[in-house]
């Protein structure tokens, strides 16, 4: 068998921005999808091998169960920590197709989601390395053809840290970053001239590059508040989340200290919640540990990740949904979600959906869950095999890429199987198979609707060159391949 494809490269699009063929089936109904194999061993499966895109490689979602009333949006995830994998950004349906992917060598992609950017749906995400549990590198913002519109990096010398990035809709960029600097860490039984990470948040201005606030861990969070056992380059605080209230302000996640803080605009603490120091009654199961991801909602509720390790002090990690009475000054547990068996030690994220729901990325812990308001689990997937997802997201997308379809041509006894894909294409609904006409100009001789990432479509035409065209629901075209030579013919 001889094949023959064209496609961008993926090297070429590494500096590039960069949800999705249209899902197909099965709406409507409960869906359980469980391989057998991965059932029986627990593993997931090998990445997919793409004829029409072979640099694709990054395993997408092994979905388990998928119910009624679960959400339809695509699933934004950016999975990293396999040696044996890529790495990097993924859009992925709700069948665990993937729609997108974007691959990167050599470093670490965090807390990939869609923001707003000057009025426009925009892709965003952090890219960098990993040094003492915070990140170095900077911000992207993609545009809904996945080109690089803006790459952001932290002012004053600062790096950029993986935790963090709030495209506000002021038109700022809330921002995190790490120092190791030397410091007294004797009255919290530490060497007198030892090192501390100061943790450290900045709102930049998009338009200018002004910093409106830089804001100092070290400057306002005592070292007393800490859990985290002192040792050199101490990591006392852990900042992992910054967004803004709904009066305003601002509220921060600090790890170490166990505590979710809220800040007015100069950076001053108005109070603290959880914690050895928390300014909030703490109600039955309230209490969390080693959190992260605290988000005010529309509803004035506030939701959080609860790690509950590492070390673990819990059972299971949690998604927390809290009534915070700031007049009272109490904390109320509203609703918590929990899945059998998960522990995460690190990261996580929970986000409200439009349609009520719940949804929760584990963390560490591969894994990305789906809950109704109850508590009942709808959806439920796996990652690649060892891989870990800083943040997960449900979110609305709709993009047309611009770099054009891709085409693979294998010949075989006659007959022409050709394998087309568009990474990121989120409009397809169908795919058509044109060759090239004695008469001139290419001739449509096969269509098939789309199914998955790469749909494969038959012809016994006779043509020197082949070429697919992507379509609309209503047959229009919305991108073409470059032809490609047919290959000669295997036996």
């Amino acid at each position: 068998m001889t094949t023959v494809s064209t496609g961008v490269t993926r090297r070429q699009l590494l500096r590039s921005a960069g949800l999705g063929a249209m899902t197909l089936g099965l709406a409507g109904s409960v869906t359980e999808v469980v391989l057998a194999a991965t059932a029986r061993s627990g593993r997931s499966p090998r990445p997919p091998a793409w004829r029409s895109r072979p640099d694709l490689r990054i395993p997408a979602l092994t979905v388990l169960r998928n119910e009624q009333g679960a959400s339809t949006d695509p699933i934004f995830i950016a999975p990293y920590n396999n040696p044996y994998g890529q790495a990097g950004a993924v859009i992925v349906d709700h069948h665990g197709e993937p729609i997108w992917e974007n691959p990167v060598a050599g470093i670490v992609t965090t807390n990939f989601k869609v923001q707003s950017y000057r009025g426009e749906p925009v892709l965003t995400w952090w890219e960098g390395h990993i040094e003492l549990g915070h990140g170095v590198g900077e911000y992207v913002i993609a545009d809904t053809a996945y080109r690089t519109v803006r790459r952001i990096q932290a002012a004053g010398g600062l790096r950029g840290d993986l935790h963090e990035f709030v495209i506000t809709p002021q038109g700022t960029a809330l921002i995190t970053s790490y120092q190791v600097v030397g410091a007294d860490l004797s009255s919290v039984g530490g060497a007198r001239d030892g090192t501390i990470q100061d943790a450290i948040f900045q709102e930049v201005d998009l338009a200018t590059g002004r910093v409106l606030l830089e804001w100092h861990s070290l400057e306002h969070i005592p070292l007393a508040e800490s859990f985290a056992p002192v040792g050199a380059n101490w990591d006392y605080s852990h900042i992992n989340s910054v967004a803004l209230d709904g009066d305003g302000s601002l509220l921060i996640s600090s790890r170490s200290t166990q505590t979710v803080y809220k800040l007015d605009r100069r950076g001053n603490i108005l109070w603290r919640l959880g914690g050895g120091s928390s300014d909030f009654a703490m109600g039955p199961g309230s209490r969390f540990a080693w959190q992260h991801h605290a988000r005010r909602q529309s509803d004035g509720t506030l939701t959080v990740f609860d790690n509950g390790a590492t070390p673990a002090v819990e059972r299971q990690s949690r998604g927390l949904i809290l009534a915070l009475d700031e007049q009272q000054m109490s904390a109320t547990l509203l609703r918590q979600y929990t899945h059998a068996g998960i522990l995460a030690g690190s990261q996580g994220s929970v986000q409200r959906l439009a349609n009520g729901n719940v949804f929760v990325g584990w963390g560490e812990i591969p894994r990305v869950s789906e809950f109704d308001p109850s508590g009942r689990l709808l959806f439920d997937a796996k990652l690649g095999a060892r891989y870990q997802c800083y943040r997960a997201f449900r979110l609305p997308w709709s993009a047309q890429p611009a770099e054009a379809p891709a085409l693979a041509i294998d010949h075989r006894e006659g007959r022409v199987a050709a394998y087309a894909s568009w990474n990121g294409a989120t409009d397809v609904h169908a795919w058509q198979l044109l060759v090239d006409s004695k008469a001139g100009g290419m001739q449509a001789v096969a269509t098939v609707r789309a199914r998955s990432f790469e749909t494969v479509l038959h012809t016994d035409a006779v043509g020197s060159s082949f070429a697919v065209s992507a379509l609309d629901a209503y047959g229009t075209e919305l991108g073409r391949s470059s032809a490609v030579a047919l290959p000669a013919i295997r036996l």
